[in-house]
Parts: C-alpha cells; structure tokens; sequence
C-alpha cells in the first residue's frame, strides 16, 4: 500500500533542522539587482542558468547562480 508523501516537521529543539527553502529568482538582462557584497548593480548578460554577469560600476562581474546573496529589485 502507497502512501502520500507528507511534509516532515521538525521539533524546535532537534539538531536536525530543515534547511531553508530555496527561491530560485529569474533575471532578466537590464534588470536592477542588489548583491550583498558588491551593491548594487544591473544585469549585463545571462550565460543560461549558470551564470549573470553584472555590472556594479566598477566593471562587470560574473555571479554564479542561484545566488543567495543576490536579489531582485
């Protein structure tokens, strides 16, 4: 007999947390972003879903995504 799949909860006192959930953003070329160690910037090229390179003023920079340090404006 198959069961449903259930989402796993976790005591607040276990050492085995859930990790947190991802939010996989989408970039477009020519959008603003804020990136938490370079600032903020707008989005110069897209090389597929691998990387974002943006251009936070002081020369453009490749970002490896999904980036957590950078979000969406």
């Amino acid at each position: 007999m198959a069961t449903s799949p259930r989402k796993r909860r976790y005591h607040a006192s276990s050492p085995f947390q859930a990790g947190p959930e991802v939010i996989d953003e989408v970039y477009e070329v020519g959008a603003r972003v804020s990136h938490d160690t370079y600032g903020m910037g707008r989005i110069v090229s897209i090389q597929g879903t691998t990387s974002a390179q943006v251009d936070f003023g002081d020369g453009p920079k490749h970002i490896p995504l999904p980036c957590s340090k950078m979000t969406a404006l």
